[in-house]
């Protein structure tokens, strides 16, 4: 789709949002970023045919309807640029048939597929940054596939906890810029001019300026950014590049200070992706509660945590209110600052393997991003899990900035046609 005014047709497969009143809720997330959600049509012979062909136990009749329209995706009996699968967190049978026909669809079709378990107090701007990364990867291929960063960029992430910038020079990241997040729009002017400085740049100089992360649209709005995207999809496209592994299949992991993200990326592209968490225990948060608790600095976590054995410690970090008494009674029990170091790690690890690597497929190599990429002890334990090597990039922390830097410079020559 070049027609950046056409609506993205979203298929949707689900079973209960029309009756717990989050079907409003998933239609007003896809209208906010210009899409259409829509129902595939499928005949009752389809539906039989196609729950027979799948082979999967289903005793609901939407979940059967949900297996016929994924069929007919596949099939190309009915076109869509893109696919949005939605069950109820309560029913583990549709979670088992969420997980297959994500699988399914993302194996043997090009859509992007993001899947989703709502409950009945899911909100639009929950959706929104899935639906937001949905369209842009229907829209947006040809700028997603680009490999190489031309001409003098800028790249600006605002996370919930820090804001990050980086200048980009033909390909070399030349600029950096890192500082707690307080104010959106204080923290961003501090990092750009901290980025400038080291790369002995004027902000005349720049040709394209991307931002992304939570404050991206106040940012993007002030500096006039030549394109304001949502994480997941920078995200991911900014890992491959600094792994080196832009061909090819790749698992990205990102966990955050308040969110966390797992991106299975095909060729540079995403194909499947989940993102959020239950509880700030399976995320960036509880390490840093856990590095205060030790009275370390959270620089000094992952190295401590290299030294322990986290199977010593029982630790639940499912929910930080449970997590924070493990960590008051392990140090009360007489255990070692390096064994509950590694059982944070070890626990945020599994937390994260539970609610959103389910929700992809793993495919090596395993890419790990963000700060907490820089806790060694995390990526560890988190390698453990997998029993695979993780990978971390240089400058994994700048990941989002990298990713907006570098697709900012697929505006550049647009901008000098339009001078």
């Amino acid at each position: 789709m070049n027609d950046a005014d056409q609506k993205v047709r979203v298929a949707q497969l689900s079973c209960g949002p029309e009756h717990s009143g989050v079907q409003k809720e998933i239609d007003e997330a896809a209208a906010a970023v210009n899409a259409e959600m829509f129902f595939p049509d499928v005949t009752l012979k389809d539906v039989k045919k196609a729950y027979k062909e799948f082979g999967l136990e289903a005793r609901s009749a939407d979940l059967k309807l949900a297996i016929a329209r994924a069929k007919a995706l596949v099939d190309g009996s009915v076109e869509a640029d893109a696919v949005f699968i939605a069950t109820c967190f309560r029913c583990s049978e549709a979670a088992i048939v969420r997980n297959e026909l994500r699988r399914y669809i993302h194996n043997n079709s090009t859509l992007p597929v993001v899947s989703y378990s709502f409950t009945e107090r899911t909100t639009s701007g929950t959706l929104l940054t899935r639906m937001e990364a949905l369209t842009t990867i229907a829209k947006r291929r040809a700028l997603l596939a680009r490999e190489k960063q031309v001409g003098i960029t800028l790249g600006i992430d605002s996370g919930s906890a820090t804001t990050k910038a980086v200048i980009m020079k033909d390909n070399e990241i030349v600029g950096t810029g890192w500082t707690p997040t307080t104010e959106v729009l204080k923290s961003a002017d501090i990092v750009v001019n901290d980025a400038l400085t080291m790369a002995g740049l004027k902000m005349s100089d720049i040709q394209a300026i991307g931002t992304t992360g939570y404050g991206r649209y106040l940012i993007g709005e002030k500096m006039k950014a030549d394109i304001i995207q949502e994480e997941l999809t920078v995200n991911s496209k900014g890992a491959v590049y600094l792994a080196d592994r832009q061909h090819g299949e790749a698992t990205v992991i990102d966990i955050g200070g308040m969110d966390n993200k797992a991106i299975s990326v095909q060729d540079g592209i995403p194909g499947t992706f989940t993102m959020g968490g239950i509880c700030a225990g399976a995320s960036g948060r509880f390490l840093e509660m856990t590095s205060k608790r030790l009275g370390v600095d959270i620089t000094e976590l992952g190295p401590l945590a290299m030294k322990g054995l986290s199977k010593e410690v029982p630790m639940n970090s499912y929910c930080i209110v449970f997590g924070t008494q493990s960590l008051v009674n392990a140090l009360a029990e007489g255990h070692s600052k390096e064994n509950v170091a590694a059982a944070a790690c070890r626990s945020v690890a599994e937390q994260v393997f539970e609610q959103q690597l389910q929700e992809v497929d793993i495919k090596e190599p395993v890419i790990m991003v963000g700060g907490t990429s820089l806790i060694a002890g995390l990526v560890n334990e988190m390698g453990r899990l997998l029993q695979t090597e993780v990978v971390v990039p240089p400058y994994s922390q700048y990941i989002g900035s990298v990713g907006s830097a570098l697709l900012a410079s697929g505006f550049i020559d647009e901008k000098k046609k339009g001078e």
